[in-house]
C-alpha cells in the first residue's frame, strides 16, 4: 500500500551509485528490490500527493524496473498526462529532481496547429511571452533548419516555427529537502510554472482531446 510521501531516503542514492553505467544482470537482480521500496516507490508517493493537492495531476504513470533505455537504470521517470501528445515529465536521479511538460511525437496536424498559432498574431506573441518567463528552463525540442515551408524566412517567430515538438525542462537540484516532504512543494511550484504553457499547448494544439 503506497504510503504518506515523505522524500527519497539518503540510501536511495546508494542504490542507484550500484546501478551505474550497464549493470549486469546479477546486479539489476540484486537491487531490484532496494530500487523498487527505496527509488520507486518514492516517486509513487509523489505523485500521488501532487494528485492529491491537484486534480489536474492525477494521471501519472511511474515507469518500473523492466526493459529500459540505456543508463535509465539511475534514473526513475515518470510522467502527468495532459492531452494528447503533451505531458509533464518529473525525474529523479542522482542529481536530483528534474522536471519537465513536452508536447512530442505529434501527428501531422497537431504540427501544422502549432505552426499556425506561432503565426497568429495573438497566439504567437503569448506563446513567447510564457516561455520568456520560464526562467531556469531550457527549450528544446525537434527542430527543422529553417521555417516551413509557406512561412517567411524573417517571420518574427522564425525559431519557434521550426519546432516539430516543444520540451521546457529544469533540474530542481538535490539539497536537503529532497530527502523530506518539501520535495513535494518544489514539484507542485515547478508544475505551477508550466500550467501557462500547457493551456497554450492544450488549446491551440490539441484541442478537444484532454
Amino acid at each position: 500500500m503506497t504510503g504518506a510521501f515523505a522524500g527519497w531516503p539518503r540510501s536511495a542514492f546508494d542504490v542507484l551509485l550500484q546501478l551505474e553505467g550497464e549493470p549486469s544482470a546479477d546486479v539489476r537482480q540484486r537491487f531490484k528490490r532496494e530500487r523498487e521500496d527505496l527509488v520507486r516507490q518514492p516517486m509513487i508517493e509523489l505523485l500521488n500527493t501532487v494528485a492529491d493537492a491537484d486534480p489536474a495531476y492525477e494521471d501519472f504513470a511511474v515507469w518500473g524496473y523492466g526493459k529500459v533505455l540505456l543508463r535509465a537504470w539511475q534514473r526513475q521517470g515518470a510522467i502527468v498526462r495532459v492531452s494528447r501528445n503533451i505531458e509533464y515529465g518529473v525525474g529523479f536521479d542522482l542529481d536530483g529532481l528534474h522536471i519537465s511538460l513536452a508536447w512530442w511525437y505529434a501527428p501531422s496536424e497537431q504540427i501544422e496547429r502549432y505552426r499556425a498559432a506561432v503565426a497568429d498574431q495573438g497566439s504567437g506573441p503569448r506563446l513567447v511571452a510564457i516561455l520568456n518567463k520560464l526562467e531556469g528552463y531550457q527549450i528544446t525540442g525537434d527542430l527543422m533548419k529553417r521555417p516551413p515551408r509557406g512561412y517567411a524566412a524573417d517571420h518574427p517567430r522564425a525559431d519557434l516555427l521550426r519546432h516539430r515538438s516543444l520540451i521546457a525542462s529544469r533540474s530542481l537540484g538535490c539539497d536537503e529537502w529532497v530527502h523530506t516532504p518539501a520535495a513535494a512543494d518544489r514539484v507542485l511550484a515547478a508544475l505551477d510554472q508550466l500550467r501557462p504553457l500547457s493551456r497554450w499547448l492544450v488549446t491551440k494544439v490539441s484541442p478537444g482531446s484532454s
